[in-house]
């Protein structure tokens, strides 16, 4: 299993520095979660992982190796992506869009195979969608609207997965069902995941690392226990809270303060 590694990345949109001069290594095999305040880069370092955004400076390394020396058909073929609030044509199965996944794999010379339909039925059963196979995206529910995208992911048949913000736009149930499967695809099939979350409890208690990131750069990375504290989400976040743990799991929990919280007595 490769390693995905940034050296020096700087990223631009229209000219303007958004990412400058990160490093970072993602632990393989391990989720990794990216949280940060809106517009902080989150979002625009995901995309330069996958070389959809070129770095104005540095690379991205898939082990030793720039991901920007290899084909797109290699690049796909190796990193998974589901961007943000992904939009599919109007009437396609879930089976079609989970084919979707095996177009890196496709060519003039190897058309769809045995293995190509054993894999989109693998990633099917795995998501729990086998019986929604032939209904249209658009007539589900947005949990499983969701596992069909990240089914469609796994059908490209990756070892790392990187994911845009998986629980937007879903309520709470459907938030810890999407998150629910991405832990279970990290314990049972050993795959490095990568996703932007926007809730730090759920970062804390789904993710084995947490990156965050403050204008740009890194402003701490490590197991949540070393990462959630009061200093961070004051200095990220511009937030005043208390650091807690999580009476189910033990995991930092944060409890925001703000201004009702600061008319009341707050234990440290």
């Amino acid at each position: 299993m490769k390693g995905l590694s940034t050296k020096s990345l700087s990223l631009a949109y229209d000219g303007v520095p958004i990412i400058r001069d990160l490093n970072l290594a993602i632990p393989t095999g391990k989720i990794t979660a990216l949280v940060g305040a809106n517009g902080c880069g989150k979002s625009t370092l995901l995309r330069g992982l996958v070389r959809l955004l070129k770095p104005i400076g540095g690379s991205v390394y898939l082990d030793s190796t720039s991901i920007f020396n290899l084909s797109t058909k290699e690049v796909a073929q190796q990193l998974g992506i589901l961007p943000q609030s992904p939009v599919a044509p109007e009437g396609l199965t879930v089976r079609d869009l989970v084919a979707q996944g095996r177009y890196p794999y496709q060519n003039w010379l190897q058309q769809w195979s045995a293995k190509d339909e054993k894999i989109v039925q693998q990633a099917l059963l795995i998501t729990d969608l086998l019986e929604l196979a032939e209904r249209a995206l658009d007539t589900l529910s947005g949990g499983q609207r969701q596992r069909a995208w990240i089914a469609m992911a796994l059908a490209q048949d990756t070892d790392i997965l990187l994911l845009d913000e998986p629980t937007t736009f879903l309520d709470l149930a459907h938030q810890i069902e999407v998150l629910d499967l991405l832990y279970d695809l990290n314990q049972n099939q050993g795959r490095t995941i990568v996703m932007v979350l926007h809730d730090l409890n759920q970062a804390c208690r789904y993710a084995d690392y947490v990156v965050a990131v403050k204008q740009g750069r890194i402003f701490t990375a490590g197991e949540p226990k070393q990462v959630m504290t009061e200093e961070m989400v004051k200095e990220v976040f511009a937030l005043e809270c208390r650091v807690i743990s999580d009476p189910v799991l033990g995991t930092p929990m944060c409890v925001p303060i703000g201004r009702k919280g600061k008319s009341n007595t707050i234990p440290n």
